[in-house]
């Protein structure tokens, strides 16, 4: 594996999870400043809120509502998706592991069986690797696309709500 590959393999999972954390920090402030403007509403509002507040109190409850089941939406899809990539990768995974190890055992010699050997352990090393990269970046992913539906809504809530 060249070094370019390699530092690609690593940044990029690494990339994907700085972009979650920036993305959940966002949002975290967004919502507090949504949080202050509706708790400052309903405060307000008292107990006979007008005709505007109550549409907006229902919204509140609404877009919850469809945040959650658009991104359980999306982390179903995503996970059907992975599960497949990650079986293919298992398989191609366990046959090359298979010939590898026909290959040990047709050996002529010791020397021959134990260059195939040290070939075998260097293949699985670079392939885990590979896998656990693969596996962290998806994971980010996922993640990611769980939290983009309730990131565009308190976005969205934020522009709203500051024209006001």
């Amino acid at each position: 594996m060249n070094s370019s590959r390699t530092l690609n393999l690593f940044m990029n999972p690494f990339l994907m999870w700085s972009r979650l954390a920036w993305k959940t920090g966002e949002m975290a402030i967004a919502s507090a400043q949504v949080i202050g403007h509706r708790t400052s509403r309903l405060a307000l509002a008292g107990s006979v809120p007008s005709a505007c507040d109550q549409r907006e109190f229902a919204l509140m409850g609404q877009e919850k509502g469809d945040a959650a089941l658009e991104s359980a939406q999306a982390v179903g899809v995503s996970m059907l998706m992975l599960n497949q990539q990650f079986t293919a990768l298992a398989f191609k995974q366990m046959l090359s592991a298979s010939v590898a190890l026909i290959s040990i055992a047709a050996s002529r010699t010791a020397a021959e069986s134990v260059d195939r050997q040290s070939k075998l352990v260097r293949d699985t090393m670079t392939s885990s690797v590979v896998a656990a990269s693969k596996l962290s970046g998806s994971t980010a992913e996922l993640a990611r696309r769980a939290l983009k539906p309730v990131h565009t809504r308190i976005s969205g809530n934020v522009r709203r709500l500051g024209k006001r």
